[in-house]
């Protein structure tokens, strides 16, 4: 079931983005060659936790830590470690979200360590580009199909690929609500979109195949191939002004 808030609730939520995008912000920051993933998430949660919000991937469904920090091939889910340290030409994906107030703000970005390759700046780029041919279909009597027909058209487009076995979604009261918002489509199908809708648009883009694997951590998903993936993700909300990114912090 799609859960509609309301003005009052879609304030909330802005609060729970701010810190969220603040979050991920600090985190990007640190995205230096000689950090673990630890350090990371450790910054990540202490911000969390001073603005009286909780994280919200800590403890979801087992997982062991407060941000999910994937690296190179690795396309989301990866488990901060001490023993992690970034490499000069990795690419980080750094995945955070914050409870407060009774709701989740959920966002990605993806970090290049120094230096990185032409081949995955341009992924980078293509990610964060496709993320905005999706959330333009965020309106008001558009299609969930739309949003995921755009991102996947673009980075087809651009010689790359849509992962298909995790999407995004909604987001609110539960860190994953109805609708799922897949990053590939039909335009005109699925879900209507309607005023006070909130969903996680986060397309999850490949340099090589579409198709995954899981490790034996049971979280951690990497690229069946091995080649490189990109992560950007916003919390948005359908607002009669247009889509309303809650975890952009500008």
């Amino acid at each position: 079931m799609i859960v509609i808030k309301n003005p009052e609730q879609i304030k909330k939520m802005m609060l729970a983005g701010r810190i969220t995008g603040e979050a991920l912000a600090l985190a990007g920051e640190m995205v230096k060659e000689g950090v673990t993933t630890e350090q990371i998430d450790r910054k990540i949660r202490a911000h969390i936790e001073k603005c009286g919000a909780r994280p919200s991937f800590l403890g979801y469904n087992g997982f062991p830590a407060s941000a999910c920090i994937s690296i190179n091939d690795e396309v989301i889910h990866g488990i901060p470690s001490s023993k992690r340290y970034l490499k000069e030409g990795d690419i980080v994906k750094i995945d955070v979200g914050a409870y407060i107030g009774g709701f989740h703000g959920d966002s990605a970005n993806t970090f290049p360590v120094g230096k990185v390759s032409d081949e995955a700046m341009r992924l980078i780029e293509v990610t964060k580009e496709s993320f905005r041919k999706g959330v333009a279909q965020a309106v008001i009597g558009g299609r969930i199909g739309d949003i995921g027909s755009a991102v996947d058209a673009y980075v087809t487009s651009q010689g790359c690929s849509a992962v298909r076995e995790f999407v995004g979604h909604g987001v609110g009261m539960a860190l994953h609500e109805d609708p799922s918002v897949p990053n590939y489509g039909t335009a005109g199908r699925g879900a209507k979109l309607t005023r006070g809708m909130t969903i996680a648009i986060e397309p999850m883009i490949n340099l090589g195949t579409s198709k995954v694997i899981m490790l034996p951590d049971g979280w951690t998903v990497k690229t069946a191939d091995g080649k490189l993936s990109a992560h950007y993700e916003h919390t948005v909300a359908i607002t009669e002004d247009g889509p309303i990114l809650l975890t952009e912090v500008k």
